[in-house]
């Protein structure tokens, strides 16, 4: 197959895992919070102030676990050596963007590439009650 084939396959494939998800409605803080994006219809003066950042790039990153280690530990690593994380096996992986918690998520695998099926979102609430710490 070519590239562009097998590409196409892979596309189909994540298209068919994201259409697993379902939607899930808004909960009440969120659109306390929110009030203007609450409703299900977008008024044209927001539509067109959302599109205006829709581009925006982000980094979305997963992470497995952290662990805390000396210069001298870390100079000694080599192929094949393993280092131990705080994070226990079965335990979500913690989805950031930006830096900043927003979900949690399992990992899956579909044709050979790894993704994260959330599975816990942070609300808007937790995430303003955080900074606030």
């Amino acid at each position: 197959m070519s590239d562009d084939t097998n590409q196409a396959v892979a596309e189909d494939d994540w298209a068919a895992a994201m259409a697993e998800q379902t939607t899930v409605p808004a909960t009440k803080a969120e659109s306390e919070i929110f009030p203007e994006l609450a409703g299900n219809t977008v008024s044209g003066g927001l539509a067109n102030d959302i599109d205006f950042i829709l581009d925006i790039p982000v980094l979305l990153t997963v992470e497995l676990g952290r662990t805390k280690i000396s210069i001298k530990n870390l100079l000694q690593l080599a192929q094949g050596s393993v280092v131990e994380l705080d994070g226990l096996a079965g335990e979500p992986m913690d989805v950031l963007v930006n830096g900043c918690l927003i979900a949690q998520g399992e990992v899956v695998v579909v044709n050979d590439k790894f993704g994260i099926r959330l599975t816990d979102i942070i609300t808007p609430a937790e995430r303003i009650r955080k900074l606030n710490k």
